[in-house]
């Protein structure tokens, strides 16, 4: 079985025209390693497919949420559509593991790149959208992004939500600590802990600080509420 049939049922989607999906797989270092025709890698998708996304997320949440206004359903269509968040998205597809990547970015991690996964992410779905229309696109959406929207708003907010748990129910303050960085100076990672006063309640990595602290502020508040300190 290749490799696009096997996507094609992890997502049960099958396309009338497999070369689409090729297509959104396809990073621009690979096309460009390859010597590929100009304008055969993902981007065109990835635009396409983020304007399906907003049409589609802006609809869902507008229906869902009849009670908020229209700053608030901006703001959480931001925590649902933003590059960490639909690279979390992209796990439950191990859509990483489909890639076409050049030599050079698949050996520095690009499977893995918040940045790649997301932008892959879309340009499936501008794939789908083109292939099959806007039902199946929109499908795809429901089932692979607009699920465990609570969760996701967490993960989006995370370092602020926490801060603002940690100032009400704790006397020390919240701080991050750097434990180490991993990787050349091109492909660097970064670890980073959460911390109040002396005890870690949460690590992460990222390849930039930020990244990585969004991580770690994340599993913080998962902990937490694994302990009934943090309730959503």
């Amino acid at each position: 079985m290749s490799k696009l049939t096997e996507l094609e049922q992890v997502i049960g989607y099958e396309f009338n025209e497999q070369r689409l999906l090729q297509q959104a797989l396809t990073h621009s270092s690979f096309a460009n390693e390859k010597h590929m025709k100009k304008l055969s890698d993902n981007e065109r998708l990835e635009f396409l497919g983020d304007a399906v996304l907003e049409v589609v997320s802006s609809e869902f949440l507008y229906k869902e949420h009849t009670d908020l206004p229209e700053g608030d359903l901006t703001k959480l269509r931001a925590s649902i559509v933003c590059e960490p968040t639909l690279a979390l998205c992209t796990r439950e597809i191990d859509l990483g593991k489909y890639l076409y990547l050049g030599k050079g970015e698949n050996l520095t991690g690009g499977r893995g790149r918040k940045s790649i996964l997301s932008d892959a992410l879309e340009a499936v779905i501008g794939a789908i959208y083109l292939d099959g229309g806007f039902e199946p696109a929109k499908a795809f959406i429901h089932r692979f992004i607009l699920t465990d929207i609570e969760h996701k708003k967490l993960f989006y907010d995370s370092k602020t939500i926490l801060q603002e748990v940690v100032q009400g129910h704790y006397e020390e303050p919240l701080h991050y600590e750097l434990i180490g960085e991993e990787g050349p100076d091109h492909d660097k990672r970064f670890l980073v802990e959460a911390v109040i006063g002396n005890t870690t309640i949460g690590e992460g990595s990222g390849h930039t600080k930020k990244a990585a602290e969004q991580e770690a502020a994340y599993q913080a508040l998962l902990w937490m509420k694994e302990r009934g300190l943090y309730v959503s």
